[in-house]
């Protein structure tokens, strides 16, 4: 009689069996699906434990709804075949509700959300995620085609979530990138995790509504968040004033790398939050700012900040006056705010009771800065003082300027030198300062550190000049056909000889267009427009003749103008040594018009000349809505020449008063201007019409028989100034303040009028 005996195997099998069983697990499985109906049944079988991979491809219109109970060893995962190959275009999105659920390795790009939020973590007000974890996911320009439009890429519910090690760039429209949400008591004393992630490049949007991070709203700002977001790489987040704004209590934002990000971090509502070990890189570019504090219990220190070039609500430090009796919207008074131990290197402006006016009157109090190290190359003060700072203590402070006469008890003046250390940061040599300033043992989080490392992060902005430089001849459509093959970048040279282009040119992509020689190109152009920039789009042209002699005879023609409606890509637009003539086939025919909606990062006017022109030459005054939006963020104007416009040179608008942006900005020089802006139908009545431009500049230029220049002041403390001007036979600047009592705040210096 043989007796069987059961294999190795089959005993080390049963034995992990007894084991799961024991421990009350499952044995995981791995569910490949390729459709969104076999995710759909797949979803309903899968158990703690098991993953659900998407195969590799593009999904189109797909919303997914993830839901599972998964266990704390046992989580249910949902990723991709391969991770980046699994690409979620056209309208989809990302909701998870449940316990420890895992997401990874998606790519949502080619697309906008039909709902509020790419990815919510949670599948309605009552399904929440909680424990659950998003990592290694992409959102790449993933824009709802109207700009105003508002949602949010991401939107955090539930507690105890991790968002981490994702890649978030280009968010061009409306909303938040990333909210974290206190909209029910679930989801209030969250303890949620932000950690590792890349937030791209957000271009500036013109408006409010362009947070790159977001924790609670005004209206929940009293309950607390318990957030923690350290090790994020804020790259060129530029989008508002508020790069991150924090609406809520006992948060920490800790370890985070702001490079050449316009903005602050803003302590806006809430209190008890915790700022510390945070890195400001501003590199002196335009509005680089740092640390904005509100409200009470506020902790700001060992913070890093060099070469920031903001002020007023965006500058390099800021402590706000608030609202006595503050409703919880507006601004609460600062108190018992810790400030030490912060590094300020080549910050241009620390400003303290920012804000102070008839209605934030409430000074700060209670508060202490101490043991910080101010450094300024320039050797100016930082320091602006709005209203009585003496609640207050300054203690210990050292810096290289002579501190601000208020401030000279607790500022000393020290001869200081500095070294970069290998972290990259600049400490004192002497080792008396040792206690001063940020820690020797800060590590910025470096960008390589941050989201997938299997997705590029890569500069959205294609560089003029930057591509391959086409040769083209002068005949038929060559000029039409040559932009439509261009690729980004490229430069198209233009013969010397005529072009009549019978056929508008939509610009896509960024192109330059030039002369082979300067002056021998000479355009005209069949249709109302010549050339019209959508999205995509932005176009330099250089060295050419332009005319209008063969337009339409008809009223309205536009020369450039861009998308008349719905542009969700901001463009450039750039003219150097060119003419532009004979734009007077019919009355109202203008240079340049912005449609609604359209935003340009800047557009520049170099040594041209411009005659004979019924119309506007830029039209940048569409958002007439008053809600703080505007056209354009730069308007350049240099060494041109300016002959028989008879509308008006620059229309700008931003009305309202809202204080979420930095712009418009205008910069005018050595121009010279004559017989223009008084045409019939100029309804400004005006050769400038500037309603809001925060930041204006009209130097060294020359206007001969000219209209007024009328400009008008609404919010924001707006810096204006006009001079060394030669205003022959034309009435001098008008500059009325719309909202601030009193005189204006205009700064117009050695003018010279003459008749």
């Amino acid at each position: 009689m043989y007796t069987l005996k059961a294999p190795k195997y089959f005993k080390s099998v049963t034995l992990t069996l007894f084991v799961l069983l024991l421990s009350g697990q499952t044995i995981a499985k791995d569910w490949l699906v390729d459709s969104p109906k076999a995710y759909k049944k797949t979803l309903e079988k899968v158990k703690p434990g098991d993953k659900v991979i998407l195969a590799n491809g593009t999904w189109h219109d797909f919303e997914i709804v993830f839901k599972g109970i998964g266990t704390k060893d046992q989580p249910i995962e949902l990723t991709a075949q391969t991770k980046g190959q699994v690409i979620l275009s056209g309208q989809s999105n990302l909701r998870l509700a449940g316990k420890h659920l895992v997401v990874s390795g998606l790519v949502f790009k080619g697309g906008y959300t039909p709902s509020n939020a790419v990815i919510s973590f949670r599948r309605n007000k009552e399904d929440l995620a909680y424990h659950s974890r998003v990592t290694e996911v992409v959102i790449d320009n993933f824009n709802n085609p109207d700009k105003r439009e508002s949602d949010y890429w991401v939107a955090i519910y539930g507690q105890y979530n991790r968002f981490d090690h994702n890649n978030l760039t280009g968010k061009r429209n409306k909303g938040v990138t990333v909210a974290v949400r206190l909209d029910s008591k679930n989801s209030q004393e969250n303890h949620h995790q932000i950690d590792h992630n890349y937030f791209g490049p957000r271009p500036i949007l013109g408006s409010n509504g362009g947070e790159t991070l977001r924790i609670g709203t005004s209206h929940y700002s009293l309950s607390n968040s318990y957030t923690l977001v350290e090790n994020n790489y804020f790259d060129r987040c530029d989008g508002e004033v508020e790069i991150i704004s924090v609406k809520s209590g006992q948060n920490k934002i800790r370890n985070n790398v702001f490079f050449e990000s316009r903005g602050t971090l803003t302590l806006r509502h809430g209190n008890g939050n915790i700022i510390e070990g945070n890195i400001f890189f501003g590199n002196g570019v335009d509005h680089t700012g740092g640390i904005r504090v509100i409200n009470k219990n506020q902790s700001v220190k060992n913070n890093y900040l060099e070469g920031l070039t903001g002020y007023r609500f965006g500058s390099g430090f800021t402590v706000m006056n608030g609202v006595p009796n503050s409703s919880i919207n507006r601004y609460h008074q600062v108190e018992n705010a810790l400030i030490e131990n912060n590094s300020f290197i080549n910050v241009g402006h620390i400003q303290l009771a920012a804000g102070s006016d008839m209605e934030r009157s409430a000074v700060p109090v209670n508060s202490t800065m101490q043991n910080n190290l101010i450094f300024n190359e320039n050797s100016q003060q930082p320091f602006t003082l709005f209203d009585d700072v003496s609640g207050i203590s300054f203690i210990g402070n050292v810096a290289n300027t002579v501190a601000h006469t208020k401030l000279i008890s607790g500022i000393s003046q020290e001869n200081i030198t500095l070294k970069r250390a290998e972290n990259g940061l600049l400490y004192p040599l002497d080792r008396k300062f040792a206690e001063k300033g940020a820690s020797k043992d800060l590590s910025p989080i470096l960008k390589s550190a941050t989201g997938p490392h299997w997705y590029l992060k890569k500069n959205n902005l294609v560089a003029f000049d930057s591509g391959k430089v086409i040769n083209v001849k002068a005949q038929g459509d060559a000029l039409f056909n040559a932009v439509l093959m261009a690729n980004e970048g490229d430069v198209l040279v233009l013969a010397d000889g005529d072009y009549d282009v019978r056929k508008m040119i939509d610009i896509n992509k960024t192109v330059s267009i030039k002369a082979k020689h300067q002056g021998k190109v000479k355009i005209t152009f069949q249709r109302s427009t010549l050339f019209q920039i959508i999205d995509g789009g932005s176009l330099m042209l250089d060295g050419l003749v332009i005319s209008g002699s063969s337009s339409p005879d008809s009223s309205g023609n536009t020369l450039i103008r861009s998308q008349k409606w719905g542009m969700v890509e901001n463009y450039r637009f750039v003219m150097r040594n060119s003419t532009v003539t004979d734009l007077d086939t019919n009355h109202s025919f203008h240079f340049f018009d912005s449609g609604a909606g359209a935003f340009a990062d800047y557009i520049e006017l170099t040594d041209n000349h411009f005659s004979h022109i019924t119309g506007d030459l830029l039209r940048l005054n569409k958002e007439i809505e008053d809600l703080g939006i505007y056209n354009a963020e730069y308007v350049i104007l240099k060494n041109n020449s300016f002959d028989n416009v008879a509308g008006t040179l620059v229309n700008l608008y931003r009305g309202g008063t809202d204080e979420s942006t930095f712009g418009p900005h205008l910069d005018m020089s050595n121009n010279t201007v004559k017989n223009s802006g008084k045409g019939k139908r100029n309804k400004t009545a005006a050769s400038l019409y500037l309603h809001g431009v925060q930041v204006t500049s009209i130097e060294s230029n020359n206007f001969e028989n000219t209209a007024d220049i009328v400009i008008e002041h609404t919010v924001g403390e707006p810096k204006t100034l006009v001079k060394n001007n030669d205003f022959n036979n034309t009435a001098t600047v008008s500059v009325k303040e719309l909202y601030v009592k009193g005189s204006h705040t205009a700064v117009l210096v050695n003018n010279k009028n003459s008749k």
